[in-house]
């Protein structure tokens, strides 16, 4: 794929004497919603965080935009345009949720050292907050201290905070865990949101297969630390053998389809 945006090559994580990973090459393609699926020890997380810049490999390279980036730190791939969110909410507790926006916006501009002006003299930075809170669903909570939120209304707010840079690759760690199971098509809509302005590559490990299956243009399983199988979600949904492994017939194809 020579559109690819983020891709690696021949990655291999051991801890110990575990093989985490083993062999995997990935190429994710501007402007798509890539998820990594699996199930628990399949190594997905483990690539993520290689990808991510949290781990680094025991051997494989990591490019980004035709960079080598594999020991590149997690701040320097932040200035580079990649974003990334935890499976636990990052936030600052007792600042409102403009605060916390308008800080993630601050943290990659000119002024990201400058602490001690008014906030208010930093009105680009308030401007893009209320942008990100607007796409998130979080305007009309700005005012709010972000400890009050409750835990879906943090992992907007993380996601908010990631949009506030404006990166060109979002890396998502299962960003609908811990969420109420109805809260989940909520994130779905943002994620369409973020989806349809066409700038943006999404990354994304998740457990919810609603989620994976609706958002997604392209799934990558992983099993026993290799890739099983690839493809888009009919594809995947189709596949015996991830079915087998994964998906069991938990979910299938739509009635009057055909593999």
């Amino acid at each position: 794929m020579t559109d690819a945006l983020l891709s690696a090559r021949g990655l291999r994580k051991t801890f110990g004497g575990l093989v985490a990973v083993d062999d995997v090459s990935i190429e994710i393609a501007a402007g798509m919603t890539h998820s990594i699926i699996g199930p628990n020890g399949a190594g997905k997380t483990t690539l993520f965080n290689l990808l991510t810049g949290r781990y680094h490999p025991t051997r494989g390279v990591v490019v980004y935009k035709g960079r080598d980036i594999t020991a590149l730190p997690v701040y320097k791939r932040a200035h580079l345009g990649i974003g990334r969110s935890f499976q636990i909410t990052n936030l600052f507790p007792n600042l409102t949720v403009l605060e916390n926006a308008r800080l993630a916006a601050q943290a990659l501009g000119k002024d990201n050292f400058r602490i001690f002006r008014l906030a208010t003299s930093f009105d680009s930075y308030i401007r893009r907050a209320y942008e990100v809170l607007e796409i998130t669903g979080l305007r009309e909570v700005a005012a709010l201290p972000a400890n009050t939120l409750p835990h879906g209304g943090k992992r907007k707010l993380e996601l908010a905070m990631i949009l506030a840079c404006d990166p060109e690759l979002l890396l998502l760690d299962e960003p609908t865990a811990g969420m109420a199971s109805e809260q989940v098509p909520e994130l779905i809509q943002i994620i369409d949101r973020i989806r349809e302005q066409g700038a943006k590559t999404i990354v994304m490990v998740e457990h919810n297969m609603s989620v994976v299956m609706n958002i997604s243009d392209r799934i990558t399983v992983m099993h026993q630390g290799r890739v099983l199988a690839e493809g888009d979600p009919r594809q995947i949904a189709a596949d015996r053998m991830v079915q087998a492994v994964y998906l069991g017939e938990l979910y299938d194809l739509p009635k009057g389809e055909s593999a």
